[in-house]
């Protein structure tokens, strides 16, 4: 079996709420995985990082955070596919790189990878500093179409969520 089809086969586990299996499946595989994300070879440590989240590796924090510094762009979406994974059920993840996804999505070289950084920051706590952010991102006429969409749309998810002080 390769990592790719061990990381399929978490996230069915992890999905169905299999926990043993899937905590026996991470300990076989977290050597591999960790080998995999410090490959010289952009594929495989891409496949590392989207398996963190299809492990649902929550104490792989410091090597996503290497994924999401990474000089590939398909590597930081690996990384970044694994961040909004991990945190659909809670926003401790998204909060504590915030700065760093926040710069994603501001200034990355490849539109893709700015387009998964605003989509995470769904899964965020909705903080004032991050709804600014996506609305200067959606107002600028720069940006591409689909990229000012994307901040839109979390931006008005994220007020909504705040309530009203955040309407101020």
């Amino acid at each position: 079996m390769s990592l790719v089809e061990a990381a399929a086969q978490a996230d069915e586990l992890a999905q169905s709420g299999a926990e043993r299996e899937l905590a026996t499946l991470r300990q076989q595989w977290d050597d591999e995985l960790e080998s995999a994300a410090r490959s010289a070879d952009y594929r495989e440590r891409a496949v590392a990082y989207r398996a963190i989240g299809q492990f649902r590796f929550r104490q792989k924090l410091e090597l996503l955070r290497r994924g999401l510094e990474d000089d590939s762009p398909a590597v930081r979406g690996s990384a970044l596919v694994s961040v909004q994974l991990l945190s659909k059920d809670s926003p401790g993840l998204v909060n504590s790189l915030r700065p760093l996804v926040h710069a994603m999505a501001s200034n990355d070289g490849n539109q893709a990878v700015r387009r998964l950084a605003i989509v995470c920051l769904r899964n965020g706590s909705p903080q004032r500093e991050t709804i600014v952010l996506l609305n200067g991102l959606a107002e600028d006429d720069e940006q591409e179409p689909e990229l000012r969409r994307a901040a839109r749309s979390v931006a008005t998810e994220l007020r909504k969520r705040a309530g009203p002080e955040a309407k101020r």
